[in-house]
């Protein structure tokens, strides 16, 4: 059994959260085995309380009072898997943090992850939230990954089918299973064209006078998410809040008759995707602020913390964001961190 000592009661959780907010946690266990994950699954007093899986803390709003075995995941290695002639097959474990992982990726040649570069957090937590940016997500290269379910110990392969990926969202986060994510591996094919359709990255890569290539295509988009993202070190934030809405046909042209400056996105099957961002600045909500939380002055899309706060005031704000966007465009935006 695991000595109580061990344990950090009443642990102070506001380091690891990258929003800064103030909670605390029951316990808290820093996970760097399997082996350790098997002893304290199976310890009766850990047991008494659900478990709370933590990456880097990058999307999630957390309680002020947690009454959870917090785990955290410290998980460390990542190496070439295989490769075949059309793909090499790189395998990562979950602790291990996103982007320098980009880095390691391209430093060795590999591309396609590259637009996935500077999106804080770690590997294991990257297919919860089937993280995205610039045209790519996540589920564009996992080949699969490997989880155990802790209420039964069982360790199981997901296919990327298996993941049910979505928009944001992925099996893991629908599920009431509390699953560990424990090693993803990623498919990075050696025909890989970059992806360079959004204005801003073609634009840092133009003033760069820089081919696109995997690495400097990262180089562009660390530059433009630089300009535009706090840092999570020097003002809390989850990067970006809400979702982008989807709309129908119909809801997208009533809306660009009224606002024709709209910033929208037309999907294959006919919807539109709208930009939440652009939305947030319409309802006077960029650079304002409520309490001790604030929508970015740089970014409309990113709520940050001045200092101070907790889940309950993150949560005041995303309702009054909420309620503005709603009166002038008839839809509900969505947010995008797990809120515990």
């Amino acid at each position: 059994m695991i000595m109580s000592a061990s344990l950090s009661p009443r642990a102070n959780l506001s380091a690891m959260n990258t929003l800064g907010l103030t909670a605390y946690a029951s316990r808290i266990l820093p996970l760097q085995s399997i082996e350790q994950l098997e002893s304290w699954r199976l310890d009766p007093e850990l047991n008494t309380l659900p478990w709370l899986i933590l990456g880097g803390g990058s999307n999630l709003v957390l309680s002020e009072s947690l009454d959870r075995v917090v785990l955290h995941v410290e998980l460390k290695g990542k190496r070439l898997l295989r490769e075949d002639d059309e793909a090499w097959y790189v395998a990562a474990a979950a602790g291990e943090l996103w982007h320098p992982f980009v880095q390691w990726t391209l430093a060795q040649g590999w591309g396609g992850l590259e637009n996935l570069s500077l999106i804080p957090g770690t590997v294991g937590a990257a297919p919860v939230q089937n993280i995205g940016a610039y045209g790519v997500e996540l589920k564009d290269t996992l080949d699969h990954l490997t989880a155990i379910d802790l209420s039964s110990g069982q360790m199981q392969q997901f296919s990327a089918a298996d993941c049910q990926f979505a928009y944001r969202d992925s099996f893991f986060k629908q599920s009431t299973t509390p699953w560990l994510i424990c090693e993803v591996v990623f498919r990075l094919p050696k025909n890989h064209q970059t992806k360079t359709n959004y204005g801003d990255i073609a634009n840092a890569l133009q003033a760069m006078q820089l081919p696109a290539t995997p690495s400097t295509v990262s180089q562009a988009i660390c530059q433009v998410r630089q300009a535009k993202l706090p840092d999570p070190a020097v003002i809390g934030n989850a990067g970006s809040y809400f979702k982008n809405p989807i709309v129908s046909a119909a809801h997208y042209q009533k809306l660009q008759a009224r606002y024709p400056q709209m910033v929208a996105y037309a999907l294959a099957d006919g919807q539109y995707k709208l930009a939440a961002g652009w939305l947030i600045e319409q309802a006077g909500w960029k650079g304002r602020r409520l309490g001790p939380v604030g929508m970015y002055e740089k970014q409309a899309l990113v709520l940050v913390n001045h200092g101070g706060a907790t889940a309950a005031d993150v949560l005041a704000l995303e309702l009054a964001v909420q309620a503005d966007v709603a009166a002038l465009f008839e839809l509900v935006l969505e947010s995008e961190p797990v809120k515990c």
